[in-house]
C-alpha cells in the first residue's frame, strides 16, 4: 500500500515559489530527467530570459528546485508512483507548477 500523499509535492513548490517570488513572477521552465536506474535527479535543461538567469542562480533558486526535484522523484520511487523519471516544472505570475511526463507523452526527435 503506498502512502503518497498527493499535496506533497504542490505545498512545496508553493513554499519554494513563496520564498523566490521575484523569480517566478517571470516565465521559465525547467525540463528535467532522472537516470532510468536511479531516483535522482541526474540532468534538465532550463528556459528562462536572459534578464532573470543570473538572479535565478544567484538566489539559489536554480539550487533549491533542483533538490526539491530530487525529493519528489525520490519519494514517488519510494511510493511507487509513476511516472516519476521525467517531467517540466513551469513559473511564471507568482507560480510553480510541474508536470510529469512519461517515455510516451515526450516527443524525443
Amino acid at each position: 500500500m503506498s502512502n503518497f500523499d498527493p499535496k506533497f509535492e504542490i505545498t512545496r513548490l508553493n513554499m519554494l515559489a513563496k520564498q523566490h517570488f521575484e523569480i517566478v513572477k517571470v516565465d521559465g521552465q525547467l525540463f528535467f530527467h532522472a537516470d532510468e536506474n536511479e531516483d535522482h535527479f541526474s540532468h534538465g535543461t532550463w528556459t528562462l530570459d536572459e534578464d532573470i538567469e543570473v538572479q535565478a542562480s544567484d538566489s539559489g533558486f536554480k539550487l533549491h528546485l533542483i533538490e526539491l526535484l530530487n525529493i519528489f522523484i525520490m519519494y514517488r520511487g519510494e511510493n511507487n508512483n509513476l511516472p516519476k523519471k521525467m517531467g517540466i516544472v513551469r513559473f511564471g505570475d507568482g507560480e510553480l507548477n510541474i508536470q510529469w511526463l512519461t517515455d510516451e507523452t515526450v516527443d524525443l526527435s
